[in-house]
């Protein structure tokens, strides 16, 4: 009998070890979780204004299921540039700067974005200048950025009114350089966007002489590593659709958002508020119309000179991000 209550004790207790055992694992492999989960930081690339601004005013910057590690650039280019080099995980651009990097070889991907009217790409002359329209602009110096929207709408905009895309002098200069070239009189005319536009508008009394209407997507792609879709979808996934959320958000409170912004950059209040309104922007999901418009949009760069391949766009993007998504 001794014997049998000693053999049900070492079974009682070989059952409580276990258990012990069983609780201190799950609760290590909790713990583990946990840390993982802790240990996901999204690095993201911003300009001032930018995506950061818009989901802390939206209010969808609280109760992150990650971190997200902000870095804040002075334009796009330099936020490609980060993503290529493995820098970043997320970033934003235009949809032809985009392309340009990715068809150099870079691993990243179009994961979502926004599309803003056309007409808010525009090219600009001075008040004072004897240029009237589209067909005016043959001889003249055009300034925009080289290999994204400001050298596309040129191009664009010289063949729509018959003239070659040689017919004119291009000038490959960011905004802020063309800007004070445009009222130095050193360029005759400025291909660019908003709120540039709207300032150089209501500020310089700049006129507008052309704009993309029927020749741009005007799409700017949310853009992520390669390497962050693989690790780091969950938490890619979810910014994106905060970021969809937080533009939805903006068009319903567009002078708070100005406001908001105008403190942050300094910009005119006024400024911001006419360019986003005027540029309506909304999220987009990444679909077959979209790859569709983008891929002629990418032909058309690719015989302008601007891309130096043809490209399959559809190799460029990753539309499960948005797949089903109601964001527009």
């Amino acid at each position: 009998m001794r014997k049998l209550a000693r053999s049900g004790s070492s079974h009682s207790l070989t059952r409580r070890t276990t258990a012990v055992l069983i609780a201190a694992a799950i609760a290590l492999s909790t713990s583990v979780a946990a840390l993982a989960a802790d240990a996901v930081v999204l690095k993201v690339g911003d300009q001032k204004g930018g995506n950061r601004s818009l989901l802390e005013i939206s209010g969808l910057a609280k109760d992150l299921p990650y971190k997200i590690e902000w870095s804040e650039f002075p334009a796009a280019a330099p936020i490609l540039e980060a993503l290529n080099a493995g820098a970043l995980d997320v970033g934003y651009t235009g949809d032809l700067a985009f392309l340009s990097v990715y068809a150099a070889g870079a691993p990243i991907k179009a994961v979502g974005g926004t599309r803003a009217d056309p007409k808010t790409q525009a090219i600009l002359v001075r008040a004072d200048s004897p240029i009237n329209s589209a067909a005016d602009l043959k001889g003249k110096r055009l300034a925009g950025t080289r290999g994204g929207w400001g050298q596309f709408l040129i191009d664009a905009t010289l063949e729509k009114a018959g003239n070659k895309i040689e017919d004119a002098a291009f000038a490959p200069l960011g905004p802020v350089d063309a800007k004070i070239a445009l009222v130095a009189g050193s360029i005759d005319g400025w291909a660019v966007w908003e709120p540039y536009v709207s300032y150089a508008t209501l500020k310089d009394k700049a006129r507008i002489v052309a704009d993309g209407e029927g020749l741009t997507p005007t799409v700017t792609f949310i853009v992520a590593s390669d390497n962050a879709i693989a690790t780091k979808r969950a938490a890619v996934q979810d910014l994106v659709q905060r970021l969809n959320k937080a533009r939805l958000w903006s068009l319903d409170h567009l002078a708070e958002y100005a406001k908001n912004t105008a403190e942050l950059t300094k910009l005119p209040e006024d400024v911001l508020l006419a360019a986003y309104t005027a540029q309506k922007t909304s999220p987009i999901a990444i679909d077959e119309a979209v790859v569709k418009e983008v891929q002629a949009a990418s032909d058309r760069a690719t015989r302008y000179g601007i891309l130096g391949k043809t490209l399959d766009v559809s190799k460029a993007v990753d539309r499960s991000f948005t797949t089903g998504a109601s964001v527009n």
